[in-house]
């Protein structure tokens, strides 16, 4: 997923230099193949790579596989974090540049695996979506967006709508796959249709496998559900139903992170720097909450 279309380059931290480097021609196409670090993501720009194949997910979304240059390469980045990719869209003379996070093991060797969404009028989408098996795609560096630490809160509650569901699969995924972690979590996923639910069989498979430590909940905007159920509400995400949902805000053992639309965003937390929205008026302070 990319981050939010209003992040500037200034703001996702990419020095000018480097995309004068990379728009000047790709000097560092292949620079990649010969790092000698097994960390694909490990430091300095990480170059080209071929995608391996694609999955249709739903009617505008694809799972890309892109892999390393050796087999055993890891991607060396931690939780939660993004890669910085740059893409040459048809008939655009620069580069367009976009953070996408990864939603594959970062452990796993070999590929890395990411989730997009097409947009109508997205440049970056479009063109990841038009790439087929052999094609390349350059990645610069990765974007660290948050340090998680095990343990730091007995219960977070992730709020995603749509496509910014990918960085807090990742950070789901790293915590259930610490055994030594046992941070209780609840999911609150609103999104258009029940087709546009990304992830479901993975985030179904936690909560067999997590009932005691992982939820979740899907909101449908449209009328597609015909009931309510605990698994399943209709409309969006509102304040009665993160009343119902989210812990006390007492103490500080409990986090909210939220990644979604802006108008989403803003109703959550307010477009000021003060503590407002939905969340501050359910009494959470501003540290208590944090938007990737």
């Amino acid at each position: 997923m990319a981050l939010p279309a209003r992040m500037t380059i200034k703001q996702a931290g990419i020095p000018t230099a480097i995309v004068g480097v990379v728009a000047a021609g790709g000097l560092y196409v292949a620079y990649s193949s010969f790092q000698p670090s097994k960390k694909a993501f490990g430091g300095g720009l990480t170059g080209s790579l071929k995608l391996q194949n694609a999955e249709d997910v739903n009617h505008n979304t694809k799972r890309l596989r892109f892999s390393f240059p050796r087999p055993e390469d890891e991607t060396g980045l931690t939780y939660v974090s993004s890669v910085l990719t740059a893409s040459w869209p048809k008939g655009s003379i620069t580069p367009v540049f976009r953070p996408y996070t990864p939603v594959s093991n970062l452990d796993a060797p070999g590929f890395v695996d990411l989730l997009v969404k097409k947009y109508p009028e997205g440049k970056a989408s479009t063109h990841l979506h038009s790439l087929q098996p052999g094609d390349s795609l350059f990645f610069a560096f990765p974007i660290k967006a948050y340090t998680w630490e095990p343990n730091r809160y007995e219960h977070i509650t992730l709020i995603a709508g749509g496509a910014g569901i990918t960085p807090l699969y990742q950070l789901i995924q790293g915590i259930l796959k610490n055994p030594t972690d046992r941070t209780k979590m609840t999911l609150v996923f609103g999104v258009n249709t029940e087709n546009d639910i990304l992830l479901r069989d993975e985030f179904e498979s936690y909560q067999k496998q997590f009932p005691d430590r992982f939820k979740v909940v899907y909101t449908v905007s449209s009328n597609s559900i015909e009931k309510t159920s605990t698994e399943f509400r209709n409309g969006r995400v509102t304040k009665e139903l993160l009343k119902e949902l989210l812990p006390s805000t007492s103490g500080n053992d409990t986090k909210v992170f939220l990644c979604g639309p802006p108008a989403m965003e803003d109703a959550l937390t307010g477009k000021g720097r003060g503590e407002s929205g939905i969340l501050g008026e359910l009494g959470y302070r501003k540290d208590q909450v944090f938007k990737f």
